[in-house]
């Protein structure tokens, strides 16, 4: 079997809160209660389960576990896909080579997290007795920096970042899931003039933490067939790239594994960058999707500003960006935000985007960022192409 043999046949969200009062467990709860709704399948014939981590209340190293003790699920194949953002696109892989093995055949994906209501742990080691003490804390302090150098080798194009944050607001007012305050379009000149963050990051540049949760259920295309399911949407490419050029001496921020995870999903779904029906990149920040529209191959780097420019990125434009708003405009439910634009992209080729429905249903390209170290650009980088089959 292959990546392509397999199926994605439901989908599931939440409703992004900003401070919900809810725990992690309950947004787990919910969804999985929806995705057994939606799919019509019995509790007992789940027998995997993959989850993203929680960087709030769980407060536990034995995650897998204990979440399926509080969901009351047995299984044969269970795991914590640990990628910061890319744990959502990673999930499908590691469900897909699991089904393939034979260890399991009907897995349940699981993305929540609830940032806003709980306490967050602490980062320690590097960060507490390095990063902290010289003032950069967090992400928009390593992306602040991140946008220096990119505005210092090809000159940083406010405005097509402005560009992207109205769009995706736009779809997030389509998006009753997004969180409530962030349903209010902006213009340009709001994005340019909202407050400094970490200059030359604005607030506008920024996602807003929240709690959410997303998820999925998967088998091979033979069980989903036998089954009975008319349609399903199925992961064609898939590419990931941790420590990108980590050996090299001459590391430039500005550069990501994105080049690299690109071409391979690309190669694997056999389609090139012009190809693609709907883009939904991982947006903790604006400028980390300009510099993906580079590293995947839509333009040349330091042209992003100017493709964005050039190209219609609403949901009936030429190259759909984003059609939910993004976690920039919908929120972002702290490690599970990766299941926010691919949650997306499954309801867009199931045709159910609703007011904010794309045309271009051949597939859609999902991506995802995890982790953001010191001196270079984010850890993990990966792009998943995904296609409908009926």
């Amino acid at each position: 079997m292959a990546l392509r043999d397999n199926a994605i046949v439901a989908y599931a969200e939440a409703k992004h809160e900003m401070r919900s009062g809810r725990d992690v467990w309950d947004y787990a709860g919910e969804i999985l209660d929806a995705l057994l709704e939606r799919s019509g399948l019995e509790r007992s014939e789940i027998d995997g389960v993959v989850f993203t981590p929680s960087a709030t209340g769980a407060k536990t190293p034995m995650w897998s576990q204990s979440s399926l003790d509080y969901l009351g699920l047995e299984t044969n194949f269970t795991d914590t896909t640990d990628l910061g953002g890319c744990s959502a696109t990673g999930g499908i892989a590691r469900a897909a080579a699991a089904i393939d093995a034979g260890y399991c055949e009907t897995v349940v994906l699981i993305n929540a997290d609830t940032p806003s209501s709980e306490d967050n742990l602490i980062m320690r080691s590097f960060h507490h007795e390095w990063a902290d003490p010289e003032g950069l804390l967090g992400p928009p302090g390593a992306f602040g920096l991140l946008s220096r150098r990119y505005d210092h080798l090809y000159g940083l194009d406010f405005e097509a970042l402005g560009k992207m944050a109205v769009v995706q607001r736009e779809h997030a007012v389509l998006n009753p899931n997004a969180v409530e305050k962030l349903r209010q379009p902006i213009t340009v000149e709001d994005y340019l003039n909202s407050r400094m963050i970490a200059d030359p990051l604005r607030l506008l540049d920024c996602v807003m933490m929240c709690d959410g949760g997303s998820g999925f259920v998967m088998m091979s295309k033979k069980r989903a067939k036998e089954k009975g399911y008319s349609r399903f949407v199925v992961p064609t490419g898939y590419g990931e790239r941790t420590n990108y050029k980590l050996s090299q001496n001459d590391l430039e921020p500005t550069e990501s594994g994105h080049r690299a995870a690109g071409e391979k999903a690309f190669k694997q779904a056999g389609i090139k960058p012009g190809d693609v029906g709907s883009f939904h990149p991982y947006d903790d920040f604006l400028i980390a999707m300009m510099i993906q529209f580079e590293m995947l191959g839509f333009c040349k780097p330091g042209q992003g500003g100017a493709f964005i420019q050039e190209t219609d990125l609403r949901f009936d434009g030429d190259l759909p960006l984003n059609t939910s708003g993004g976690q920039i405009s919908a929120g972002q439910p702290g490690l599970a935000g990766g299941g926010t634009n691919l949650v997306e992209a499954v309801r867009q080729l199931f045709g159910e985007g609703g007011d904010r429905q794309v045309k271009n249903t051949s597939n859609a390209l999902v991506t995802g960022i995890g982790w953001i170290p010191y001196g270079r650009n984010w850890g993990s980088s990966t792009a998943l192409v995904l296609t409908p089959d009926a």
